[in-house]
């Protein structure tokens, strides 16, 4: 028997919303597949768009951050830096936050552009780039999310990273 009249469905609407799925996972995976432009030389991704030449060079990035113990760097030739952390409340990223953000800030000083990647460039990557945005343009934490969030819809950092950025901006305000 034939899967569409087990289920009730008739050519014209199983058609129908084999369209509707493919349309909504075709929007999934391309939006997956870019680099999300936080600042006018910061991005935001995820691990497989990170290690895409042909994107890193239509952004010309000159810096790739890899907030992960185990995804691969891209095999283009561009500065890097490994921050070695899992996605886990209880990894301390907070003493990476700092080296982060100045990485982020002096490759901007220069004209380089960077990206900030973890696996699905929800919470790690998103924790370093709210964390650049609170030190170098002075954002509030809040502030700083939600311009993330905005560039990227997927953002959300665990709540051990929060607590963290919590305790970035207090000792930003104490400085």
């Amino acid at each position: 028997m034939c899967w569409r009249r087990a289920w009730g469905l008739e050519w014209g609407a199983a058609q129908t919303n084999k369209n509707v799925l493919n349309s909504s996972v075709q929007s999934e995976v391309l939006a997956m597949l870019q680099l999300s432009q936080v600042t006018d030389s910061l991005f935001i991704s995820n691990g497989r768009s990170a290690c895409s030449v042909p994107l890193l060079q239509q952004e010309a990035v000159t810096l790739c951050i890899n907030v992960t113990k185990q995804q691969p760097f891209p095999s283009w030739d561009v500065n890097k830096v490994r921050i070695p952390v899992s996605d886990d409340p209880t990894e301390d990223l907070h003493r990476y936050l700092d080296q982060c953000a100045d990485a982020i800030h002096q490759e901007a000083t220069v004209g380089g552009r960077t990206v900030v990647y973890c696996k699905n460039g929800r919470s790690r990557s998103a924790t370093v780039c709210v964390a650049y945005l609170m030190k170098h343009q002075k954002m509030a934490l809040a502030d700083a999310l939600q311009v993330v969030k905005t560039a990227r819809h997927v953002v959300s950092p665990n709540q051990g990273f929060l607590s963290q950025l919590q305790r970035y901006e207090q000792e930003l305000e104490a400085r």
